[in-house]
């Protein structure tokens, strides 16, 4: 009924940019809060950068003044916005989303709200 769905990872040399996608689609009724998380080789996933549905947001401090995470409510649609990239920065990026949708093939049927996990996309950054 729902996806959640990263894209616009890729390689990229240190000190370039790249812009994550997260599109969510399906009965959606709203894209509620929505973070960033990323994944690198051996290590825990850590929260990147998240934003609330009327615009709140927040950064870890090792991403401060280099990511803008931003929202697109009539795209159901999450970028985060990557400047002046690391080495370390290098990892599998995933978005988690709170999402309101449809439960039924009308609004008739109610709604209801549920955490979704997209499946990632790689960032690499090389020296």
């Amino acid at each position: 009924q729902v996806q959640l769905v990263e894209s616009g990872g890729g390689l990229v040399q240190t000190g370039g940019s790249l812009r994550l996608s997260c599109a969510a689609s399906g009965r959606i009724v709203s894209l509620n809060a929505v973070a960033w998380y990323r994944q690198a080789p051996g290590k825990q996933r850590e929260l990147v950068a998240s934003i609330t549905s009327g615009g709140d947001t927040n950064y870890a401090d090792s991403v401060k003044g280099r990511f803008t995470i931003s929202r697109d409510n009539a795209k159901n649609t999450v970028y985060l916005q990557m400047n002046s990239l690391k080495p370390e920065d290098t990892a599998a990026f995933y978005c988690n989303a709170d999402i309101t949708y449809y439960t039924g093939s009308t609004s008739a049927f109610g709604s209801r709200s549920s955490g979704y996990w997209g499946q990632g996309t790689q960032v690499t950054v090389s020296s």
